[in-house]
């Protein structure tokens, strides 16, 4: 009986009369499908249960502006009081232009991802309008978005979290409603690509997920609890393998790990190798904590989690972490030209911000001139393993250079930059030359040049952003002028005492 309880409040009820009517005369915008079942239907309803949920959710624990939030979706009753706990991170004052929301599909699989044109959604607390600009790029720009409205008319994981919003943030928003119909982690990194650009300061990402489903009360707890701290390496990796794992315990009952899985590995894809983001669990139940309607022998996880920037934008390496740094690459570059074997590294007393996932080039010289150059820009890996597969990369596969030679070790300079993540910029004065590192990217194709070339070469910004496009992305001189520019900075450090021949 309770399995049956749970399954009607995690699926889809009818629209009531009322709300059919309205989408007769308003065909376009998406009407509620799930008030009344999963929420209350009337406004004041709502607005009270919404409000019970919030005095007694979990404090604010983030320390800068909230990037992102994993929260569940479930009928409220079971899983409202995780979700305020989830929502009770945003500042209210906070102005987002967008609310990005993604879900996965509970009832159609069509390989893309979904993202709603066809007007607003409505809820019982009023409209709230869709971005259809934004939509419609996203459609004509990536294969990997489509127009389906089918997907958005009865999902209910959209639905959901669209009052939590409305009652939470202050100022005026627009969404971007998105439903994933694939299992494919290759799809749902090219949905991260296409979404890269807008994963920035002025959007909010809300991934909509419930986790565990079905197993007994304490196999929920372990699985949710290695499946969340998987999500919070940061690091679709760890978190595919975590899923993986789960599966092979053969646990009775476990139909899912997480039931939106692709839409949280989709969000990974955004923020791998970005270390100015912290991933908090804020709260966790499940469905039998919640009485008289839960029982304890199968139950559904609940996790909200919040991903914040950290108070720094970035980092600083000590002098002993740069040191140890460069001991890999020189130590790394000496073994593997001479025997073509890879020294271990033993992290053990290795600081946290060799730790941290970095992105990182390696450079190397002779006399000044470049010997190589290869790099990482979002890495899945600790910095310091980063650092040993540049230098072998930077080596023997730049192929610009022939692969360095025995007889040319004593003489190769090494230079290490370790990077911040990149954004998306609006205009090229925001470049700063000598400061700031360019990627340009159209289409497939895309280059970089690290900050310090342009001080190496004294170039202007147009010459800057000239080369680039015509001698590493292979677009024309003038071909950044219609292409995605991104910018980052690098901590930059070298030998001390370049090697003579």
């Amino acid at each position: 009986m309770a399995r049956l309880w749970l399954y009607f409040l995690l699926s889809v009820m009818p629209v009531s009369g009322i709300n059919q009517v309205s989408m007769q005369s308003n065909k376009k915008d998406r009407q509620p499908a799930v008030a009344g079942s999963f929420y209350p239907s009337d406004a004041a309803g709502l607005k009270k249960m919404i409000s019970g949920f919030m005095a007694s959710a979990k404090p604010d624990q983030t320390t800068g502006l909230v990037r992102a939030i994993v929260v569940p979706h479930a009928g409220y009753v079971f899983s409202g009081g995780v979700a305020a706990s989830g929502y009770n991170q945003l500042n209210p004052d906070q102005v987002y232009k967008r609310v990005f929301i993604l879900a996965s599909s509970h009832r159609f699989s069509f390989g893309k991802a979904s993202v709603y044109t066809q007007g607003d959604y409505i809820t019982p607390l009023g409209r709230v309008p869709v971005d259809t600009e934004i939509a419609n790029e996203l459609i004509r720009n990536s294969e990997a978005f489509t127009d389906y409205p089918e997907a958005h008319i009865t999902e209910h994981s959209i639905e959901v979290q669209l009052p939590f919003l409305q009652t939470r943030l202050k100022y005026p928003f627009k969404i971007v409603p998105i439903v994933l119909g694939t299992q494919v982690p290759a799809v749902c990194e090219h949905i991260a690509d296409a979404l890269k650009p807008y994963f920035n300061s002025e959007n909010l990402f809300v991934i909509s997920a419930d986790f565990s489903h079905y197993p007994a009360y304490e196999d929920a707890v372990k699985v949710d609890d290695i499946t969340a701290k998987a999500f919070c390496t940061n690091s679709p990796t760890e978190f595919i393998n975590a899923i993986r794992n789960n599966d092979k315990l053969r646990i009775p009952e476990l139909a899912t790990s997480m039931c939106a899985w692709p839409s949280g590995l989709t969000l990974l894809y955004l923020t791998q190798g970005n270390n100015t983001l912290l991933f908090n669990k804020i709260d966790y139940k499940n469905s039998g904590d919640i009485k008289p309607y839960g029982d304890k022998a199968s139950v559904v996880g609940y996790h909200a989690i919040c991903i914040s920037e950290s108070k720094t934008s970035g980092f600083e390496l000590t002098d002993a972490d740069k040191h140890e740094l460069m001991r890999i690459a020189r130590s790394t570059l000496d073994s593997y030209i001479r025997n073509r074997t890879i020294p271990p590294l033993n992290s053990t007393g290795y600081s946290e911000n060799l730790k941290m996932k970095a992105g990182a080039f390696v450079t190397l010289t002779i006399d000044g001139n470049l010997r190589g150059c290869i790099g990482s820009f979002e890495p899945d890996i600790p910095l310091y393993k980063v650092i040993q597969e540049m230098a072998i990369a930077a080596s023997t596969q730049d192929n610009r250079f022939q692969p360095v030679k025995v007889q040319e070790i004593e003489s190769i300079h090494v230079e290490i930059s370790v990077l911040t993540p990149m954004h998306k910029i609006k205009n090229i004065s925001e470049i700063q030359l000598g400061k700031n590192g360019i990627y340009i990217k159209k289409g497939v194709q895309g280059g970089t040049f690290l900050p310090q070339v342009a001080t190496d070469t004294g170039w202007t910004l147009d010459e800057f952003l000239g080369h680039c496009a015509r001698d590493k992305a292979g677009i024309g001189w003038t071909g950044w002028k219609d292409a995605d520019i991104y910018i980052y900075e690098a901590l930059i450090f070298e030998e001390d005492i370049p090697k003579k021949k």
